[in-house]
């Protein structure tokens, strides 16, 4: 039992998810053996591999430090895939956004085109119609001139009749007078 005391060496406690207590590294002499990378010579024999408890204790703390490299190794991988993962959403949420941004101004873009086409063909039509009732003005001012021209010269043929029944000139002709 004494002996089972010695070789137990507690580690200190790594942080877990489940677990917060110590972790208890019992060190036996096969695991020391196998846990050591060196060759044995021949000379070697199981109670001179066991060696002093200093050298022991020299070789589990070289198992803790490993394990806990390996731990921080694989923590870090793990950090730096939740990070990696973390962007990708961010970028993809970045992504989505301005899609539907686009998406919603390209919509209102092309109601503005819409309405400017509607402003655009009533302006046509109302040029189109003042233009017509242009026409229609020149025309019935046409029409009025001819009428006047027509006024105009039967008054003159009348004139030159009174004018030939009395025998007289007239006192202005050709707008002299």
């Amino acid at each position: 039992m004494a002996e089972e005391a010695k070789n137990a060496v507690t580690a200190p406690a790594l942080e877990e998810e489940e677990s917060k207590a110590p972790v208890v590294v019992e060190a036996r002499q096969d695991a020391i053996l196998s846990a050591t990378a060196t060759p044995r010579s021949d000379a070697e024999t199981p109670a001179a591999a066991t060696g002093s408890s200093h050298e022991r204790d020299a070789l589990l703390t070289r198992v803790v430090a490993a394990k806990t490299t390996s731990l921080i190794r694989a923590w870090e991988e793990s950090e730096k895939a939740k990070a990696h993962n973390r962007a990708a959403r961010r970028l993809a949420s970045v992504t989505s956004w301005e899609n539907s941004k686009v998406a919603q101004m390209e919509a209102e873009l092309k109601k503005i085109h819409e309405q400017l086409e509607m402003r655009k063909a009533a302006q046509a039509e109302k040029l189109r119609n003042r233009a017509a009732a242009v026409r229609r003005a020149a025309e019935e001012k046409r029409a009025a001139a001819v009428a006047r021209r027509g006024e105009e010269v039967v008054g003159a043929e009348e004139a030159a009749d009174r004018y030939r029944a009395r025998g007289q000139a007239p006192s202005r002709i050709f707008g002299r007078g």
